[in-house]
């Protein structure tokens, strides 16, 4: 039971915490957890293949960026339901994550990560060419996905909407990681070549991973869709990528709150380091040679 405790904890303090917010008058902060909670989404997805995986790829926010780009194309054209453009977006996110995967996984090493950040840089390039779309300048999602009775334009209901994807979510993915499957991928990590003698189907599992992993970040896509009411093509930039990646680092390699507690410690850095200097990239890299010195597990 002591190990439930603070789970338990922390998602009573997530319940509560938009009552909290409006009760001290700081309804800002509702949007900027729900911001946390669906970047934690992101992170966990991407931890799935990094952390118990071991595949280090470069080019995640290819995923990210498709499943934005599915909810606001489909709004053009009239489609708002969530139960509607949120699966058209994880479809989107999982046929590109099968495509690439299925070339980037026959690689090792620092070839994977090259060609997962090249497979990114296409998509990315691809969007700033569709003029009709935005092309570098973006689009404004000017009318957010219909949830049934749920108002998303309202910050409480979209808030409780995002915690409750995610902590189903989660507990999904703690239940593939202790899973038979997740236990394979894990050995994967450790040893592929022994894996592949025993007779796992190594290259089926690792694509299997990558795939879930995608389709997970094309949900947090449209969420952030959503949350932001605009996407460009930044967000299929590697620099994207890259953020996903250290969240997953700082939170710890191999962890089952590695997403959460990397995107949670990222973003509120960055939110406070914004007040007091313009150059808030400077102590967070800072932190972060801290971290990979210091706390390799995070």
């Amino acid at each position: 039971m002591q190990r439930y405790f603070w789970p338990l904890m922390l998602g009573l303090l997530l319940c509560v915490f938009p009552f909290v917010a409006e009760a001290l008058g700081l309804g800002f902060y509702i949007s900027f957890v729900r911001r946390i909670l669906i970047f934690a989404l992101a992170a966990t997805s991407l931890s799935l293949i990094l952390g118990f995986g071991g595949m280090v790829a470069l080019g995640h926010a290819a995923f990210l960026g498709l499943g934005a780009y599915t909810v606001v194309i489909m709004a053009e054209f009239g489609y708002s339901s969530a139960f509607v453009v949120w699966p058209a977006a994880m479809m989107a996110a999982a046929v590109f994550a099968a495509i690439t995967g299925a070339i980037s996984l026959r690689t090792r090493g620092v070839y994977f990560i090259m060609i997962t950040l090249a497979f990114a840089q296409m998509a990315y390039y691809v969007f700033i060419s569709l003029r009709q779309f935005g092309g570098e300048d973006g689009m404004s999602l000017y009318q957010l996905s219909s949830l049934g009775g749920v108002d998303l334009y309202s910050d409480v209901s979209f808030y409780y909407v995002v915690l409750a994807i995610f902590v189903a979510f989660f507990l999904v993915f703690s239940l593939v990681i202790s899973s038979r499957f997740g236990v394979a991928l894990q050995g994967i990590r450790e040893n592929e070549t022994r894996m592949s003698a025993l007779g796992y189907p190594v290259y089926q599992i690792k694509l299997i991973a990558y795939v879930l992993s995608g389709t997970a970040l094309g949900l947090a896509g449209a969420l952030l869709a959503n949350h932001n009411q605009f996407v460009s093509p930044s967000l299929l930039h590697w620099t994207q990528s890259a953020n996903l990646l250290i969240m997953v680092l700082v939170g710890g390699l191999g962890m089952r709150w590695a997403g959460f507690l990397g995107a949670s410690l990222m973003l509120i850095l960055e939110e406070f380091l914004r007040m007091w200097t313009d150059f808030w990239h400077l102590p967070l890299g800072v932190l972060l040679l801290c971290v990979v010195f210091s706390l390799p597990g995070g």
